[in-house]
């Protein structure tokens, strides 16, 4: 495979966590006078961009970090209820198998990262998790990341749900694969581009055609 490093995006790449998500988020809401998210409205939102999202629901963009840290604070004590992506936990395992190094990027916290893979039994492929509470931050942990590991970009793929992901990753030059069963839909992330858009675990194989 022409990939020496795999990095995954956590939540609605690997875990199962948007129901769980938006709970939360109507949890604490009301506290910061924002409102809520109705069921139906979650496939409009999976269309928009992140700073459409933050419009449409009325979320000063300061207010973000603090919402981060309480949220993923209040999923530490469900994080290991939650369901795995159907499919992931055999796909990580093969791919561990071809590649140097195999880690995490996400705007979740390292502690439940952790406590979700273990529950899983698949914290041992991963050789790091790393962790940004700014949701427009990742494009600096990417370049960091390739620069620890000593790779060129494009022998490192990331592997994210969202728009911010694709754009996080392009901003470094560094091959991104889109996949369509978290946050955003399929129609807004083929419009930006990615190296690769997978509708399914399964699609990760192709990768290991790659020479």
């Amino acid at each position: 495979m022409t990939y020496q490093t795999l990095v995954f995006d956590f939540d609605g790449t690997i875990a199962d966590t948007l129901g769980e998500t938006r709970r939360i988020f109507n949890q604490i809401a009301p506290d910061y006078g924002i409102r809520q998210v109705e069921e139906q409205e979650l496939d409009s939102l999976r269309h928009l961009s992140l700073k459409e999202l933050l419009d449409h629901l009325e979320i000063p963009k300061w207010r973000v970090p603090t919402l981060i840290s309480r949220g993923t604070s209040i999923l530490r004590g469900n994080i290991a209820q939650l369901p795995l992506i159907d499919g992931m936990g055999e796909i990580i395992l093969e791919l561990r198998r071809h590649v140097r190094s195999l880690g995490i990027l996400t705007s979740n916290s390292t502690a439940n990262v952790d406590l979700f893979l273990r529950t899983h039994g698949l914290r041992d492929p991963f050789d790091f998790i790393s962790s940004t509470s700014k949701l427009t931050g990742k494009a600096k942990h990417l370049k960091a990341i390739r620069k620890t590991f000593s790779l060129e970009p494009d022998e490192m793929l990331y592997v994210g749900d969202e728009l911010r992901d694709v754009k996080a990753s392009q901003k470094v030059g560094i091959p991104i694969a889109g996949v369509t069963w978290g946050f955003n839909s399929r129609e807004s992330l083929a419009a930006a581009e990615p190296d690769f858009l997978f509708d399914q675990p399964s699609d990760f194989m192709s990768l290991l055609a790659r020479p």
